[in-house]
């Protein structure tokens, strides 16, 4: 893959957000953090830190990506083992494999929180 894309959210009860880094094969570093004007889950803020972090990577010209994030929830519902059965989460993964194909290719990967 020509690019890494490392997503993480941040979320408590009191505001949300999330933080996105794109970095390429050469050693070129973007990073991006998300403050949200709405109060979000976890998975939510994750799915809203890729959807970024995919736009982001559209813009600069990626054609493929590894995706590396901490939500097993997330990697499992886009990889198709998990089913998103909120609507609010199959909205978010309906965008989400939207934007995946405007990519040459993707992989995504769970990476464990530590």
């Amino acid at each position: 893959m020509d690019w890494n894309l490392y997503i993480d959210d941040s979320s408590n009860k009191a505001e949300s957000g999330a933080g996105v880094i794109l970095e390429r094969d050469q050693g070129t570093q973007l990073e991006l953090s998300l403050r949200f004007e709405f109060l979000a889950s976890n998975n939510q803020a994750e799915y809203e830190a890729l959807l970024a972090g995919l736009k982001l990577a559209r813009e600069v010209g990626a054609q493929k990506l590894a995706i590396l994030s901490d939500s097993q929830v997330v990697t499992s519902q886009i990889e198709g083992s998990y089913q998103a059965k909120d609507s609010t989460m199959k909205k978010y993964l309906d965008k989400t494999r939207e934007q995946l194909k405007k990519f040459m290719g993707y992989e995504i990967r769970h990476i464990p929180w530590e």
